[in-house]
C-alpha cells in the first residue's frame, strides 16, 4: 500500500492514519486508510496488537446474509459503512493505550472496535486486561460475555447434567465455563471429531451427536444449524431448557416440535449478549460484565480456542478461508504489526 503524503508528519490538517479491514463486497474484503479522530482528553489512541474474527457473526456479514430488519440492531460499535457493503465490521480488538489518560497509557485494553490497526475512541469505550490475561487470549472476551450471559438466562447450576451443542469459540467457552459448576457433568458435542481434543482441554468430556448422552438437565445450542438445534432438543431431559445461543442471519431454520418437544413440556429461550440476562440486569450492566468475561480468561486452558496469529494484511486474501474452512481453530487470530 503506498504511503499517505502524511507519514511522519501529523498535524492538525494532517491527521494520523490508521489501517482497517473493510468487507467490500460478498467474498472480497480490503484493508483501506482510515483518519483518526482528533485528539481529546476523553478519548484515547490504541494500536491494535490482536483482533480475532468470529467465525459466526463475520461469516454471516461477509456472505450479505444480514437481514433487512437486523441492520440497525446488528451494527457494532465503531462499525462503519452499512450493510450489505461496504462495511466495516469486528469488535474483538485488544491493543495498547499509546495517548489517552496518563492512568491508561501504556496498558493493553480491550475495545468492542473492528479489525484496524490504529484507532481512536472515548476512554469508557476502552477495558483494561487483567495482567493475568495474555494480549492474544483476550480477544475472548466478547465470546466470553456470550458465554456467561447464556449459564445466567439458562439458569445451570452445580451438579447438573450439561450439554452442549457446537464446539465453536462461544460454545466452547459455555463448556468451559459450565465444567467449572462443582459436579456439573458437561459433554461438548460436534461433528468434528478433532473438537475432541478442545473438550479434553478443557477438561470437559466430548461426543459426537448419534453418541451424545441424553437426560441433560440443560442443553446449550450454538452450531447454528438446524440439524444442531434437532440434536439438542433430542438431548433434553424432561421439563429441561435449551437455550438457543446461535444466530442464523437470513437462513431458514426447521425445528422439529413434534416428537416429545410437548409431552417432555421443554422449554426453548433466546440467549443474545446484547442485553444481559434479566435475572441480573438489575444489578450488572455491560462494564461490570465485560470486567468479569475478562477476568474469565484468567485460564491457560484457553489458549486452545486460537488459531496461528495471521498477520493483518494477509487477512484480505486469507479470509474467504478463514471463514468457511472446516476444521480451522474456532478462533482465528489476527496479528498486527508493531509500531512503525
Amino acid at each position: 500500500m503506498p504511503k499517505s503524503p502524511c507519514d511522519g508528519h501529523e498535524s492538525v490538517s494532517c491527521p494520523a492514519l490508521g489501517r482497517a479491514l473493510w468487507f467490500e463486497e460478498i467474498g472480497r474484503a480490503a484493508i483501506r486508510a482510515e483518519p483518526l479522530a482528533a485528539a481529546d482528553p476523553a478519548t484515547v489512541q490504541v494500536r491494535m496488537l490482536y483482533s480475532g474474527i468470529s467465525r459466526g457473526t463475520e461469516s454471516l456479514v461477509f456472505a450479505g446474509r444480514v437481514p433487512p430488519g437486523e441492520h440497525q440492531r446488528m451494527r457494532a460499535p465503531f462499525q462503519a459503512g452499512d450493510f450489505c457493503f461496504p462495511v466495516k465490521y469486528g469488535y474483538a480488538a485488544v491493543g495498547r493505550v499509546e495517548d489517552g489518560p496518563d492512568d491508561l497509557v501504556g496498558h493493553t485494553v480491550f475495545c468492542l472496535h473492528p479489525h484496524q490497526d490504529l484507532f481512536r475512541v472515548p476512554v469508557g469505550a476502552v477495558t483494561v486486561v487483567p495482567a493475568a490475561v495474555p494480549p492474544a487470549r483476550a480477544v475472548l472476551a466478547a465470546n466470553m460475555e456470550t458465554a456467561l450471559n447464556a449459564l445466567w438466562d439458562g439458569g445451570a447450576g452445580p451438579g447438573d447434567r450439561i450439554v452442549v451443542v457446537g464446539a465453536g469459540a462461544v460454545g466452547a467457552l459455555t463448556a468451559a465455563l459450565a465444567g467449572r459448576l462443582p459436579g456439573a457433568e458437561v459433554t461438548l458435542v460436534d461433528i468434528d471429531p478433532t473438537r475432541a481434543t478442545i473438550a479434553a482441554a478443557l477438561g470437559v468430556g466430548f461426543a459426537l451427536p448419534e453418541a451424545a448422552p441424553g437426560g441433560a438437565d440443560i442443553v446449550f445450542h450454538a452450531s447454528a444449524r438446524s440439524a444442531g438445534l434437532a440434536t439438542a432438543l433430542s438431548l433434553a431431559g424432561d421439563e429441561a431448557t435449551v437455550v438457543e445461543m446461535s444466530w442464523y442471519g437470513t437462513a431458514e431454520v426447521s425445528v422439529c416440535l413434534g416428537g416429545g418437544f410437548h409431552a417432555q413440556r421443554l422449554k426453548l429461550v433466546s440467549s443474545q449478549v446484547g442485553r444481559v440476562a434479566p435475572g441480573r440486569r438489575s444489578r450488572w450492566d455491560y462494564r461490570r460484565r465485560l470486567a468479569k468475561a475478562l477476568d474469565l480468561l484468567a485460564d491457560d486452558r484457553l489458549d486452545v480456542l486460537l488459531g496461528d496469529p495471521i498477520p493483518f494484511d494477509e487477512v484480505p486474501a486469507r479470509l474467504p478461508a478463514i471463514l468457511t474452512a472446516p476444521g480451522t481453530a474456532p478462533c482465528p487470530l489476527i496479528r498486527y504489526p508493531a509500531r512503525p
